[in-house]
């Protein structure tokens, strides 16, 4: 049978390139709900083609525009946020791929964990701000999340057929952005369109700024810890240009498993959607010719202070990496707006990790308060002169 899947976040890059999968799998997968926040254009084209049982569009304003474009086929509509978290317990569905960006994953997936929906768990923000909760409720409701972010795929699939107790750390590599080896003087003066120009990578906006600080890097070590239940001592960060090899598994007998491949999306995609099989592809394939030397080398964590600031949000814990992820949405939204520089983001986030209420033990309800109390502090910091254009980020 046909496995029935909904794509939250169907217009964005992982959104497009899981329907070019679909795509070339049309016996094997099929589109059950897609859905978007504001892009009401290609949504109505994905629809028309892939027909699906339901769309979502989470920004009302274009409610009308696609009933009206949709009226003559056999689909469902609805709008607003609370349609796109609710629209995941349909009981067609087989998997619900979130693909959403920020904080807005988290409640889809409670709902979709709760209605018992297997996960392909894109929105790494979902872990980042409540992991504990995520993860608890997912073993309770016996619900499957599969990671589809190349790192955490990468460890995901070495560790299949191992013992977890077995592992003695992760390694995550990072492909250092467009920014790696460069000096404050010139970090002073980046713009966003340079900050956009991923040297591997094809990603949404958002996710293409924090890999050029780090901070991708850093929520991806949060998400680490949650999904494959390490502590922050085993999860180590490589700079790895050549992003081939997407992450390593080191085990307490020393020996290491590698996933490596080409810097293409498709694949880690793919993987959660058919797992645990594998299916053939006419992907490209890597040619170890082309690329005869592999190299590594350490993080700049004083240049790149995300990355330190991520480390230490998961090791204070409760609900300091919710903080670390508001503050970083607003900065980074900032950033793309020339509203604050790329030094000054840190300096942002660092500010609200010592301003806004801190909380042990979070409730669902605290991560929501912490979320909007957070995000009201780092609008305030904007004002600051550190974080303005054309000033330097304080120390």
């Amino acid at each position: 049978m046909k496995k029935n899947i909904a794509i939250l976040g169907s217009t964005g890059s992982i959104g497009t390139q899981s329907l070019d999968i679909i795509r070339q799998n049309p016996d094997i997968f099929s589109v059950e709900v897609l859905t978007a926040q504001s892009n009401a254009d290609l949504l109505i084209l994905q629809a028309i083609e892939f027909l699906p049982n339901a769309v979502v569009i989470g920004n009302e304003e274009f409610y009308s525009k696609i009933k009206e474009a949709l009226h003559s086929f056999p689909v469902k509509i609805f709008a607003g946020q609370d349609s796109l978290s609710q629209i995941v317990e349909m009981e067609e569905i087989d998997l619900v791929l979130n693909a959403l960006v920020g904080y807005s994953g988290l409640k889809p997936t409670l709902n979709a964990i709760h209605a018992g929906k297997h996960i392909a768990l894109a929105n790494k923000e979902t872990l980042v701000v409540a992991g504990d909760l995520v993860m608890t409720l997912a073993e309770q409701s016996h619900v499957m999340i599969i990671p589809v972010d190349s790192e955490h795929s990468a460890i995901f699939q070495c560790l299949a057929g191992e013992n977890k107790k077995n592992i003695e750390k992760v390694i995550l590599t990072a492909s250092g952005g467009p920014f790696r080896g460069k000096k404050q003087e010139h970090l002073e003066k980046v713009t966003k369109e340079a900050a956009l120009l991923h040297p591997n990578w094809k990603m949404g906006n958002k996710v293409t700024i924090d890999s050029a600080s780090l901070m991708n890097k850093g929520l991806e070590v949060i998400e680490a810890k949650w999904l494959f239940d390490l502590s922050p001592s085993q999860i180590e960060v490589i700079v790895h240009p050549q992003s081939v090899i997407h992450s390593i598994v080191q085990f307490v007998d020393g020996s290491m498993k590698a996933q490596m491949g080409p810097p293409d999306m498709r694949g880690p995609i793919l993987y959660a959607f058919s797992f645990p099989d594998r299916l053939m592809t006419d992907f490209p394939r890597f040619d170890f010719t082309n690329c005869p030397q592999f190299t590594f080398e350490p993080p700049d964590r004083d240049l790149f202070r995300n990355l330190g600031l991520a480390y230490e949000a998961l090791n204070k814990g409760g609900n300091m990496p919710c903080i670390l992820n508001a503050a970083n949405e607003i900065a980074v939204q900032a950033f793309l707006e020339d509203r604050i520089t790329f030094l000054g983001m840190p300096h942002l986030i660092e500010k609200c990790m010592h301003s806004v209420t801190f909380i042990q033990k979070p409730t669902y309800e605290d991560y929501e308060q912490t979320n909007m109390e957070t995000r009201a502090k780092a609008l305030e910091y904007l004002l600051l002169p550190a974080c303005r254009p054309g000033r330097d980020a304080e120390p």
